[in-house]
């Protein structure tokens, strides 16, 4: 029985040197998200984003998953640490130096483990997006930046090459952006394919006015950003879904205009999967993505 067993190893050691081409790699999959159950309240958003990275790593997918570290999270009681290693960076927007600090923690049913990207300017707050008047931070155009520009940066530390990245949420929507403007000739990111998914969150109010102006980084034109001169919700999402590869309804009812926007695209599309149906499709919709060629905006 060793004999075989040494014999076997040996064999696809040798096939594995002389033929790398046929020795098939673990597809991975980077999930980006607004919020994720268990550390805030429970949301459909949140659900999905805490399930699906499950279910995409037990369908053999490699699986690396963020969110921001909102001051309303409970860090002992959800065990966060911070990464030593993964912090200390500065990032620059509007002028201003602003520390990176990356803290994980780790669902133990599920085998994985969340990044949480973390500032004392944005995310020492203790609420999400709104104060207690229900109205929208000021500054969730920065909010948005900085967690977006601060995945990708932590990304590129870990020097894990995702194939695909998953975003949830508005405030998700600059990652296709940058990853397709500012880190394309990245190798890490070269070969990268972006999903965006859509979901019934609508805020009513505007962005702040200068948010196109603040965005702009290495690679982004100023007419790359033209939807965000009104940096409205239907734009912020149109901008989204206009430099991404694929696009998911994550809820039964999206925002019309944005659902105008999508049926005049060319891009990849996947209707809305009930609770019982998603994982499956979207890991389905996901090779479907790697094959795909597409047109930015």
């Amino acid at each position: 029985m060793k004999i075989e067993y040494f014999f076997i190893t040996f064999v696809l050691l040798i096939f594995e040197i002389k033929y790398p081409q046929y020795i098939m790699k673990k597809a991975r999959v980077l999930f980006v998200s607004q919020e994720i159950t268990p550390y805030l309240e429970e949301t459909p958003m949140g659900l999905i984003s805490r399930q699906l990275p499950q279910g995409i790593q037990e369908r053999g997918k490699e699986i690396r998953t963020f969110m921001p570290r909102y001051g309303c999270i409970n860090e002992r009681r959800h065990q966060l640490h911070e990464v030593i290693r993964l912090s200390g960076m500065n990032l620059i927007i509007n002028d201003n130096d602003h520390p990176l600090i990356i803290k994980v923690a780790s669902i133990q049913s599920a085998r994985m483990q969340v990044y949480f990207i973390d500032n004392e300017d944005y995310f020492q707050r203790k609420a999400v997006l709104k104060d207690k008047q229900g109205n929208y931070f000021e500054d969730n155009d920065e909010r948005s930046i900085f967690f977006c520009r601060g995945v990708i940066e932590t990304v590129k530390k870990l020097g894990w090459a995702p194939d695909i990245v998953h975003c949830h949420g508005w405030m998700t929507a600059l990652m296709p952006l940058y990853l397709k403007k500012s880190f394309h000739e990245d190798p890490l990111f070269a070969e990268t394919k972006v999903v965006y998914s859509l979901y019934d969150e609508e805020f009513s109010k505007p962005l702040n006015k200068d948010f196109s102006k603040k965005v702009l980084f290495e690679g982004i034109e100023k007419s790359d950003v033209e939807l965000l001169k009104t940096p409205s919700f239907a734009n912020l999402n149109k901008l989204g879904i206009a430099y991404a590869d694929g696009v998911i309804k994550g809820s039964s009812k999206i925002n019309s205009e944005v659902e105008k926007y999508i049926n005049k695209s060319d891009k990849l599309v996947l209707d809305y999967k009930s609770k019982e149906d998603y994982i499956g499709a979207f890991d389905e919709f996901y090779d479907e993505v790697l094959e795909s060629d597409c047109v930015y905006a």
